[in-house]
């Protein structure tokens, strides 16, 4: 159930009102510009960044971190909040680079929603697909933009039926471009009969309302015979919209538009008001908690250290689930059982902050600590409500960290143990070795943290290859056997931030080969995180 459905209390309709989504793509499909024209359009920011323009113009309003501000990549999950057209919206923008997909995976257990970007050159690429399969295991229904339609693509037969063959999702066009590159006239709006013509960046001309044969006065001749022809076949070829197929995640509807020349965005978002859920139930333990229920509850889905490093401060992301959130409101941490008042709860815009005097369910606010709040915390009014479905990912590279200077030691520890908060890098400690061993998906992670490290603690560490490739987190419902396994295995065992054992695994043919030594032990790549 969605809050469309909720009852009619001041709890039902504002969940009713709220889009909570995240925008999905490859690495330049154009993700962060069109985030930007969203903020545009919903009066959130003035003035367009121009993402390859040098220096300070660089910095599109999501990107905030020194190394994403130099790389111009997304590299953690802002979150902007903004009204249109009587609709508040929540985007939680994920990061655009594979190495940082753990941090993506999390964000989208807090939407309801995502719009997936696809430049319509490349079509659907790696990074796509991942993140797809992503949104498929959580049922987050995903609308599509095919981006870049001012430039030369592909034809929109062929990203149709990649999205098809590769993603197994039934498309529906709701839009259809009219011309393509150097010779782009518009798009039609297959659903409204309208034609939207394509104008200098800053001018919105007036939709025409026409059928498309009726075009030969607006656009070439030939384009409008073609237009009809393939707006025909395309209507013939693909199922109608359908709002139930598509809020299951079977369906996608697809919109054609060019994000940096503002071009398709406004009737994307339009769109998306209509047909996105509003806050969705959310699986929890001992039941599942729907958004109308009037105690508030919500969970952490990041946290990020430092945003402001003059404070050295702590803000967990919290997803609000259910009830009215008021500041100052007393929660429970499920996980350790403490009451917490929440009196400096924030409202985000990107590296901006206001003080949130109330949320309600699929808003999102920051909530400052000091260590307490960690990923997969959940907080609640009362009960014993625990949100599920929140994992850690086994590391796909490990490095020992060496230290520069051995007398800044507790500030090493100190700033791993603050960065390993955000969930992003895990930092494990060998049974036997004094050294820490990071965990992390991708080769760009290392380099953010090396720079986090020196930047914002004032450390220089650095790291070395490890006699380990992965790791899994080991258990067994035979405490005894569990320990006989890591006493023989001392060498190769390390505790997490939880305590919790974990395998250090030389290469995947050692990690099968203890496999088979030891049938009744369970080697986990994930880990629900407690």
């Amino acid at each position: 159930m969605d809050a469309s459905s909720a009852p009619d209390t001041p709890v039902g309709r504002a969940a009713a009102n709220r889009r909570t989504f995240a925008i999905i793509s490859h690495p330049d499909a154009g993700k962060t510009t069109l985030t930007e024209k969203l903020l545009l359009l919903g009066g959130a920011i003035h003035m367009a960044g121009q993402v390859k323009a040098r220096g300070e113009r660089r910095r599109t309003r999501s990107d905030w971190m020194q190394i994403e501000q130099q790389r111009g990549i997304s590299v953690t999950t802002s979150v902007m909040t903004f009204e249109y057209d009587g609709v508040t919206y929540n985007l939680l923008d994920t990061p655009g680079h594979e190495d940082f997909s753990e941090d993506t995976y999390r964000t989208l257990t807090a939407v309801d929603s995502a719009i997936m970007v696809i430049d319509a050159a490349r079509g659907i690429e790696s990074q796509t697909r991942k993140l797809f399969e992503v949104c498929r295991l959580r049922d987050v229904p995903i609308v599509t933009f095919v981006n870049k339609i001012d430039r030369e693509g592909r034809d929109p037969f062929e990203i149709l039926d990649e999205i098809q063959e590769t993603l197994a999702l039934d498309t529906a066009p709701m839009s259809w471009p009219v011309g393509m590159g150097g010779i782009l006239s518009g798009v039609y709006d297959l659903a409204g009969r309208r034609f939207l013509p394509y104008a200098k960046q800053g001018e919105h001309p007036e939709p025409i309302q026409a059928e498309p044969s009726d075009l030969g006065q607006y656009v070439a001749d030939e384009q409008a015979a073609q237009l009809a022809e393939e707006a025909e076949l395309a209507q013939e070829a693909c199922p109608p919209f359908d709002l139930q197929a598509y809020r299951e995640g079977h369906l996608t509807p697809v919109f054609f538009g060019s994000a940096l020349k503002e071009f398709g965005v406004e009737e994307l978002l339009a769109n998306l008001g209509k047909i996105a859920p509003s806050p969705r139930t959310q699986p929890a333990e001992p039941k599942p908690v729907e958004p109308a229920s009037e105690k508030v509850s919500g969970f952490v889905f990041k946290v990020q250290a430092n945003m402001d490093p003059n404070h050295r401060d702590r803000i967990a992301y919290v997803r609000l689930v259910s009830g009215h959130f008021k500041r100052g409101m007393k929660l429970k941490q499920a996980r350790t059982g403490k009451t917490m008042a929440v009196h400096n709860p924030i409202m985000f815009f990107a590296q901006d902050r206001d003080l949130a005097e109330e949320a309600w369910p699929g808003d999102v606010i920051g909530v400052p600590n000091h260590g307490t709040l960690r990923v997969g915390d959940t907080l609640v009014e009362s009960g014993d409500t625990k949100f599920t479905g929140i994992p850690n990912f086994a590391p796909e590279i490990l490095r020992r960290v060496r230290l520069d200077d051995p007398m800044r030691a507790k500030h090493l520890n100190r700033a791993l143990e603050d960065l390993a908060e955000e969930g992003v890098t895990q930092v494990f400690r060998p049974v036997i070795d004094s050294s820490y061993i990071v965990g992390v998906v991708g080769q760009l992670q290392l380099d953010v943290l090396e720079q986090r490290i020196q930047s914002e603690y004032n450390v220089k560490a650095h790291f070395e290859p490890a006699p380990f490739d992965t790791a899994r987190w080991v258990s067994c419902d035979d405490a005894d056997k569990l320990k006989r396994f890591l006493d023989r295995n001392r060498s190769a065992t390390a505790l997490d931030r939880d305590e919790a054992p974990v395998y250090m695994a030389r290469n995947f043919w050692d990690l099968g080969r203890i496999q088979e030594d030891w049938p009744d032990i369970t080697f986990s790549a994930t880990r629900e995180r407690t």
